[in-house]
Formats: C-alpha cells, sequence, structure tokens
C-alpha cells in the first residue's frame, strides 16, 4: 500500500510540473499577440473564453456551488487567479521582456508562504527545508534570467504589474486549498473561467475593444489563441487544482520556479535570444531548490 501512495503522489508531483512546464511558453504566445495588436485584456478574454466553451462538454451541469460562500469564493477564484492575475501578466510582458516577467512571477510560491503564515498560521509549518529551497530556487531564478549579465532589463511598470500577478496568484492558490477538498477540479475551473471572463468586462468599458474581427482570420493568431485557451488554460487549470487537491498549495505553488527554465528554452527558440551555460546553471539551482522546498510540510 506505501508504495501504491508514493506513486500516486510521485504521478500528481508529474501533472504539477508537467503543468508549469507549459504555463513557461505562454508568455511567447502572450508577446506574439501583443505585436499584432492584441490588447492584453482581450488577449485574456478570447483565451478564457476558449477554455470556457470547451469546459462545457466534460463538466457537470451544476450551475452553482453550494452555499453563497462558497460561490463567493469561486468568484474570488476567477477574479484574482483570471482577471487580475493574467490582465497584469499581460500587460507586464508589453512592457518589458518575457524572462524578466518569468523570473518576477517566480515571487509567487513565497507570497503564498508568507500569506500563509499570516492567515493559516496554525496549519503551516515553515520549516529549514522550505526556507532553504526557497532561497536556493529563487537564486537559480536570479541566475537564468540574468543570464549571467546580472542586468535587469525591466520597466518599472512591468515589475510592478508582474509583482501584482504574483500576489494575486498567491491568493488564487490559498482559496483554491480552502474548496478543491469540496468540490471537482472540473467544477472549480469552469467556476473559475465563468467568472474570469466576467470580470474583465469592466475593463472594456474604461478602454473599448479594439482588435479588428478580420485579425482572427490570421493563423498565427488563430494558432496562439488555441493554444493559450484550450491547453494552456482548459487543461491546465484543472490539472493545477488536481494537484493542489492531492499536494497542497505551498508544494504545488512551488513548482512556479520552473517557469523559467521553460521560458527561456521557448524564448531562445522562438524569440532567438540564446541559452548559456550560466542558463543552464541556473536551471538546475531551481530544480534542486523545488526538491528541497517540496520536502517541507504544506498546508
Amino acid at each position: 500500500m506505501k508504495t501504491i501512495s508514493t506513486n500516486n503522489t510521485a504521478f500528481y508531483h508529474i501533472v504539477a510540473i508537467l503543468t508549469v512546464m507549459i504555463w513557461g511558453t505562454t508568455f511567447i504566445s502572450t508577446k506574439k499577440l501583443l505585436v499584432v495588436g492584441m490588447q492584453p485584456e482581450e488577449i485574456f478574454f478570447m483565451r478564457f473564453l476558449l477554455a470556457y466553451i470547451c469546459i462545457w462538454f466534460i463538466s457537470p451541469r451544476k450551475l452553482f456551488a453550494e452555499s453563497w460562500k462558497d460561490e463567493v469564493q469561486m468568484a474570488l477564484l476567477g477574479f484574482f487567479g483570471g482577471t487580475l492575475f493574467f490582465v497584469a501578466e499581460n500587460k507586464a510582458v508589453g512592457f518589458t521582456y518575457v524572462n524578466d516577467v518569468s523570473f518576477i512571477g517566480c515571487t509567487a510560491p513565497l507570497m503564498t508562504v508568507m500569506l500563509a503564515l499570516i492567515f493559516f498560521r496554525d496549519s503551516v509549518k515553515m520549516s529549514w527545508k522550505l526556507l532553504i529551497g526557497s532561497i536556493i530556487a529563487m537564486a537559480g531564478v536570479g541566475v537564468v534570467i540574468f543570464n549571467g549579465q546580472f542586468v535587469l532589463h525591466v520597466d518599472l511598470r512591468g515589475y510592478f504589474l508582474a509583482l501584482f500577478a504574483s500576489f494575486s496568484w498567491a491568493i488564487y492558490s490559498l482559496i483554491m486549498k480552502r474548496v478543491s477538498s469540496r468540490y471537482s477540479a472540473v467544477f472549480i475551473t469552469r467556476k473559475v473561467f465563468f467568472y474570469g471572463v466576467l470580470g474583465t468586462l469592466p475593463f472594456f468599458l474604461i478602454s473599448p475593444w479594439t482588435f479588428p474581427l478580420s485579425g482572427f482570420l490570421d493563423l498565427k493568431v488563430c494558432g496562439n489563441l488555441l493554444f493559450l485557451g484550450v491547453l494552456a488554460s482548459f487543461a491546465c487549470f484543472a490539472t493545477w487544482s488536481w494537484a493542489i487537491a492531492k499536494l497542497g498549495a505551498l508544494k504545488t505553488s512551488n513548482y512556479i520556479y520552473l517557469n523559467p527554465i521553460t521560458t527561456v528554452i521557448a524564448s531562445a527558440i522562438f524569440l532567438d535570444e540564446p541559452m548559456t551555460l550560466m542558463a543552464y546553471l541556473g536551471s538546475a539551482l531551481i530544480l534542486i531548490g523545488v526538491y528541497f522546498a517540496n520536502k517541507a510540510e504544506g498546508i
């Protein structure tokens, strides 16, 4: 029985890793869509709308949560993990390099830990493994993104937007832990998509839609939107919710440190940004840091 349990746990870790690796490439697609003229909120709206349509084919027809309090938590998940996180991240990518945004995004696990220690003090244990693992992983992220030059090419607006996105994701992770034990990953994910799309609508009152409908006839635009909506959102949000339910918010969130590895590789391929020895060294540090952090107790 112990072997079976260990194998199941390993499987959930693999699911979390693959999910983060896919998310690491989304910066590239977002950047390409921004270049062709789509606004950050337009990209997010189309991304989550596609995901919402897809999930209806597999989601139970149950419309609402068991109580209004749970429904409010679902709305908060969609608002923080959807609207605020992605609009802020998309805007940050428009101001600075994708690798820099990826690096700043890796502060999300540390923010998750800090918020958990503040609001869930009784159920969270701050161990030396978690602390050392986080420090090593952050050092590795710095080496990867700085790429041996130790110069952070970041617009102040991009920096604060990326940091705010990380804060939003930390809140999302903690709320997700509260509801994931009582609802299926598919149901929660559908609610996140719905409230995420709903939360975007006020943005269009301030800044009306500008991207022409004819632009969707471009195969590159369609391809990147399908990737973001169907794979990176529809599939990955479900697997991430599942991983949090099985592993805990803190352990799962620490895999976000793997994000820059995929981002650096993808940017080297699609944006002609070269990989260096320092990038490989940083990737190794990230893996070591994630290993130590995940030896700690989650919530």
